[in-house]
């Protein structure tokens, strides 16, 4: 192993920071819901990045083919997320989670 080789740790930590990164985007910003999809795509990404590199250093192809679901999955929620939003936006002209209180059961 050479002194710039990427090891399975580096990989794990990127994940681990992109994750700790989105949880917080979460808790901090509870406001808007643009930034609330963004972080919440950060987290599935984070996670992908962690199947990928286990997949790699083991020589499995198991976790890339999981990962191929998990974007599936996120762009569909994308894709219904932002047209609930654009049909909120529409109805009461404002993003902001507080205001949006008709959704509650």
């Amino acid at each position: 192993m050479t002194l710039g080789a990427l090891t399975l740790g580096h990989y794990l930590s990127l994940g681990g920071m992109l994750f700790a990164m989105s949880v917080v985007g979460i808790f901090l910003n509870r406001r808007n819901l643009i930034v609330l999809l963004m972080a919440i795509e950060l987290m599935l990404l984070a996670v992908n990045l962690n199947f990928v590199a286990f997949s790699y250093y083991l020589g499995d192809m198991a976790g890339q083919v999981f990962v191929f679901f998990i974007l599936t999955v996120a762009a569909a929620e994308s894709a219904i997320g932002l047209a609930i939003l654009v049909v909120l936006f529409r109805n009461r002209a404002s993003i902001n989670v507080e205001e949006l209180d008709e959704l509650k059961g």
